[in-house]
């Protein structure tokens, strides 16, 4: 009957009223004509790409390429869809999963004795849910979004357009409690797991940008720590969250962002987002809510560590072989390498090439805040071109190695066939105690590693609180200070605070130290450019050892900064001593640093309660401890010398800049850090170059103690990590056994990569008539750092101060002493409560001009400046061995306050210097030798005519003739100036050259133990010009007589230059004998035309030489 009814009403003619149904039809067919075209424009769009690529022209790769592209992200936005669903329908109906996966039995979880169930904790989440829903909305809404659009001028029409937080609510799955860690604080672990179907949407309507996320799944373990307990209400003060490790997340995007599950952008744009979360949430960043005032947040926020676990990661064994030829069929090796990771903590191994059973010995130290929970992960991979191969796995939870104290075994690779590592790791225990340093560093020096990481011997952690009445910025404007914390090469930066001079930052850093007698912690507090300094201030860790429990807390004022500027800082140092190292079977063959310090304070004490003694029984006009006339210095005092590095260039450096995965391949862009025990400097980057050209200089000092090393590191700048590009080691004592090494060095641990270093040992000199000269010489130098050489060194021994003036009420004043030449100061320990202080302690500073610089001395107290004193360093000039060795009188001091100071001047004669001015030492005086052809070298006193701000030339690792020309062009007439630049060199070389003949440096001497003639061929000079062009001169060398012409050799070509250096070493297998009979005959030639021509000839009878003896100068070339 309906049925009937309903097809007579579909079949009739509609009536003059009609039914709604029909008055609804012209709305439903418009609705359809819609769907129709917008279905039609996206088939149109869809087939776009298809018509571009024909009407261009292009390859069907084009095409093919996209068609991939999205394959790959609707695969993985499915694969998206399908893990939301399974765990939406398992959060749904967990019961019903878990019974039919376990059998009807209930989770496993539940038979865990430590770990509890928290049902009403998830109920109360789930009421509370749409709560917290709308309380981060709000925060979204009204205080992110805020800050987004006024973070940039594009962002200005950012908004949120949805945000829905669902109503599937974080569950938690267990609970662990942990309470006997600390009888303060409450230790929680939360097994949590968010399946959230949230909906948050943002838009830029400026550019029609829409993107959002639609899902996210977050599983992981969030450790909730409840410190200090307290005796009042709410009972905790601070309540502390972290991920121990790093969790679980996935999200689904939408919108724009759905570019992000493009195969390639997928795993980078998570492992971005990982990152994020771990900067802020991951072991050792914590989220710290304090619950009540007068907490320092950084303390709980930083704390001391458990301790340290140092990994010797020794070899491997039995690994799979990945690399393969011929596709597959034949099998070749690995180059396996490993990644070595302890939450954020991360290392990377070097990599062995062609090698499955890799030997390392290489060491690693980290810091270890949580056990248990913290786990030792380390990655194997085989190193590729494009990809790296996979070759196993290994985890261990270092609440094991600090149970067992030391583990020394083999481990099982997982999720591979085969393979097996080996590891040693020893659990650091901390020690407030200042006596057990020294043994610390027995342990550490039987330590060696092939990465050449030195072991620590403490660890120190800073807290940096806050700061007062700093500087204003251009006198008016409030700085937005920033701290950067120092030590040695590690640089930690604090938040910055913006807007006020007195910023409180509550920062921690922690860093390893290898020595505190020997590292100075620095901090510099500077304004948010990073180049205006607010204040610096520099603490020598030796003062931590004699503080009480090795920390500071106080106030420290800042150097260089405001009258009344100060920072204020918690300092901690502990000593770490492997637990399963017997202390006492360590030898001790000598006193440590603390207990000189303690006894010399202790005899200080005997003698002060000696001098009050004779002072009470009146007999203190009879009797008066006579003071020493000259310092306590030992011999090695002004022993030191200076390390000059001419940092020239690299050649065929390894590109590590890539494109598309490896697949297009860039250059790299090099630099180059250098480290001298705890000197360490940074060369300028080369930007997209494999044969970069630095031309820098840097200049250390150094003593002779032995087994000290140069070392060089190049890297390619890069935004994220810098990619590695070698290292070179050189050790001091080859350095100053050669005087001079100009050579290039290949770089270690990489497949290719050489760098030409010029490296100087400049012993100090105690005549100071050479002095004028070297500064001359001197200012011919120029580089491309800017650095200037230095003339001198200048070393102090800071011995002691007499009758010091009290502090106010009549104290006993904690002096301390500053030392300051030009812009290098130095501080010395704190001697507490002595008004008869001993330092015994020794600076160097290197001095530009010591006619016009001078030493600066202040002691101080606590601030309070007790004496200064002022010493011109041309004072020394005119003193014996330009040294003095006395009492010096205090200025604004008491009126008898007296210092006692050792103070030496050495003149640093460099191989510039001596080639430009013939300064010879007593014991390099040339012998004069009867030479076939050859005329004497220049004498003294014709070079001594030479003006010294024209003898760039002379020296070829200085700047180019036209350079310097370019350099003083108004000091050259203007038809001059007018000429060719050829013209222009060679009227520069008539004004620069001391003698019109052209010359050449060579070294010669027989090596008796090696039955071998050594020559050297170091550089010309004054080549002469036969045509317009600028020659690109060689030198070719034989042996005469020689018919077969076995001993012909020639050096490398020096492009556009009648200046060449070369440094060629040649040796020849003769004895001595035939070596007297032979006749060097040596020839200089152009290698520019097809036939090469003669420039100038050399002969020499070398029986006519003592070739025992090395025999280095300059010859003249007689021209063809």
């Amino acid at each position: 009957m309906d049925r009937t009814a309903s097809a007579r009403e579909e079949g009739a003619p509609a009536s003059v009223g009609g039914t709604p149904r029909e008055a609804g039809a012209p709305s439903l067919a418009v609705t359809d004509m819609m769907a129709l075209l917008t279905r039609f424009g996206k088939t149109l769009l869809w087939l776009m790409p298809i018509y571009l690529t024909g009407y261009f022209g292009l390859s069907v790769s084009f095409l093919v390429f996209g068609l991939i592209l999205w394959m790959g992200w609707k695969m993985r936005r499915d694969s998206k869809w399908n893990k939301l669903r399974d765990a939406f329908y398992l959060l749904e109906n967990e019961e019903v999963v878990t019974k039919r996966r376990t059998n009807n039995s209930l989770p496993a979880w539940i038979h865990f004795q430590d770990l509890e169930r928290a049902d009403w904790l998830n109920k109360v989440l789930q009421q509370a849910w749409p709560f917290v829903g709308q309380y981060l909305e709000k925060l979204l809404v009204n205080s992110i979004a805020p800050i987004v659009r006024s973070s940039n001028n594009h962002l200005q029409t950012f908004a949120f357009t949805k945000v829905s937080f669902g109503v599937k609510p974080l569950k938690v799955h267990g609970v662990q409690v942990h309470t006997g860690t600390d009888k303060r604080q409450v230790t929680l672990d939360l097994h949590i797991s968010y399946i959230g179907d949230c909906e948050i949407n943002v838009e830029v309507k400026k550019y029609f940008c829409k993107a959002g996320v639609n899902g996210i799944q977050l599983h992981g373990m969030l450790r909730v720590i409840l410190e200090p307990l307290i005796g009042d209400m709410p009972l905790v003060g601070a309540v502390t969250m972290f991920f121990i490790r790093r969790p679980v997340l996935d999200i689904n995007w939408t919108g724009l962002t759905n570019l992000l599950d493009i195969p390639g952008l997928s795993s980078k744009s998570d492992t971005v987002l990982m990152d994020t979360i771990a900067s802020f949430l991951v072991l050792p960043n914590r989220i710290t809510c304090p619950l009540i005032g007068e907490l320092r947040v950084a303390e709980l926020r930083s704390p001391l560590p458990r301790g340290i676990i140092r990994i010797h990661l020794i070899e491997a064994a039995s690994l799979e072989s990945k690399d393969t030829y011929v596709k597959g069929i034949i099998k070749g090796k690995s180059d396996p390498y490993a990644i070595i990771r302890v939450g954020t903590q991360a290392f990377m191994s070097k990599t062995i090439s062609e090698n499955v059973n890799p030997k390392w010995n290489e060491m690693y130290e980290v810091i270890v805040h949580e056990v248990p929970g913290q786990l030792l992960e380390i990655e194997m991979f085989d190193k590729d071109p494009d990809q790296d191969d996979f070759l196993g796995r290994i985890q261990l939870d270092l609440g094991e190695v600090m149970k067992n104290k030391i583990v020394d075994e083999w481990f099982t690779l997982k999720d591979v066939e085969r393979g097996k590592v080996r590891l040693k790791l020893e659990w650091l225990s901390l020690h407030s105690d200042p006596a057990k340093l020294e043994q610390a560093l027995l342990v550490n020096n039987s330590i060696t590693a092939q990465n050449s990481e030195e072991p620590s011997s403490a660890i120190m952690v800073v807290y940096v609180d806050q700061a007062q009445d700093l500087p204003l910025k251009h006198g008016t404007r409030e700085p937005n200070p920033l701290v950067q914390a120092s030590l040695l090469d590690k640089t930690f930066e604090s938040r910055t605070v913006y807007n006020t001079n007195a910023p409180v930052w509550e920062d921690a850093f922690t860093f390893f130290v290898q020595n505190p007698n020997q590292q100075d912690l620095d901090i510099q507090v500077k304004d948010d450019d990073r180049e205006l300094s607010l204040g610096t201030l520099s603490l020598p860790l030796s003062q931590l050892l004699r503080s009480p429990a090795m920390s500071f807390d106080q106030w420290f004022p800042l150097e260089h900064s405001g009258r009344n500027s100060q920072i204020y800082l918690k300092i901690l140092m502990r000593v770490l001593i492997p637990d399963a190292v017997d202390l006492e079977k360590i030898p001790r063959t000598r006193k440590s640093t603390l207990e000189k310090m303690q006894g010399s304070a202790k005899s200080d004490k005997i003698n002060a309660t000696a001098a009050k003694l004779v002072e009470a029984t009146g007999m203190a006009t009879l009797i008066q401890a006579p003071l020493p006339t000259e310092s306590s210095a030992p011999s090695s005092v002004g022993t030191e010398g200076v390390i000059r590095i001419h940092l020239l260039e690299a050649e065929n450096l390894i590109a590590k800049d890539n494109f598309m995965k490896g697949m297009v391949k860039g250059k790299s862009d090099p630099y180059v850090k250098v480290r001298a025990g705890a000197q360490s400097f940074r060369s300028k980057t080369i930007k997209e170059n494999l044969n970069p050209k630095w031309h820098e200089m840097y200049e250390v000092i150094i003593n002779h103690i032995p087994g000290q090393e140069l070392e060089f590191e190049l890297f390619d700048k890069d935004i994220d990590k810098d990619d590695f590009l070698g290292r070179l080691k050189i050790s001091y004592k080859d350095i100053m056994k050669s005087n001079v090494m100009d050579e290039w060095f290949m770089l270690n641990d990489v497949k290719s990569g050489k760098l030409h270093l010029k490296l100087e040992w400049l012993p100090p000199g105690m005549d100071s008539v050479i002095l004028d000269q070297v500064l001359q010489a001197n200012s011919t130098i120029f580089t491309q750092n800017g650095m200037e050489p230095s003339a001198a060194i200048l070393t102090v021994y800071l011995d002691r101060a007499h009758e010091l003036p009290l502090k106010k009420g009549k104290k006993l004043p904690s002096p301390m002493a500053q030392l300051t030449v030009s812009r290098t100061s130095f501080k010395s320990q704190v001697i507490n409560s002595r008004e008869l202080p001993i330092w015994e302690e020794s600076f160097s500073f290197l001095v530009g001009n010591p006619n016009v610089e001078r030493l600066e001395v202040q002691i101080k107290d606590d601030g309070h400046i007790l004496g200064t004193l002022t010493l011109p360093l041309s004072q020394l000039l005119t003193s014996k061995n330009l040294t003095l060795d006395k009492w010096f009188q205090l200025e604004n001091s008491g009126p008898n306050s007296q210092i006692m100071l050792k103070v030496i001047l050495g003149i640093l004669v460099s191989e510039h210097s001596s080639e430009l001015f013939s300064i010879q030492t007593m014991d390099q005086e040339p012998a004069n030798h009867e030479v076939e052809n050859v005329s004497s070298s220049p004498s003294v006193s014709d070079e001594s005519e030479l003006k010294p701000g024209l003898s760039l030339v002379n020296d070829p690792s200085s700047h180019s003739v036209s350079s310097f020309a370019s350099e003083h062009s108004a000091n050259i007439p203007a038809s001059e100036s007018a000429s060719s630049e050829l013209d222009l060199r060679q009227r520069m070389n008539r004004k620069m050259d001391v003698s019109e003949s052209p010359q050449i440096k060579l070294t010669l001497q027989y090596i008796m133990q090696h039955g071998r003639l050594l020559l050297v061929v170091h550089s010309c000079r004054n080549l002469k010009l036969h045509s317009k062009e600028i020659p690109d001169p060689y030198v070719s060398l034989i042996l005469l007589p020689d018919k077969n012409r076995v001993t012909k050799r020639k050096t490398n070509v020096k492009k556009k230059t009648i200046n060449p250096g070369y440094n060629d070493k040649f040796d020849f297998e003769i004895s001595l004998e035939e070596a007297q009979k032979r006749k060097l005959d040596l020839t200089v030639k152009n290698s520019v035309s097809f036939m090469s021509k003669e420039i100038g000839k050399l002969h020499i009878d070398l029986s006519l030489l003592d070739l025992t003896q090395e025999i280095t100068q300059w010859f003249d070339l007689k021209e063809e």
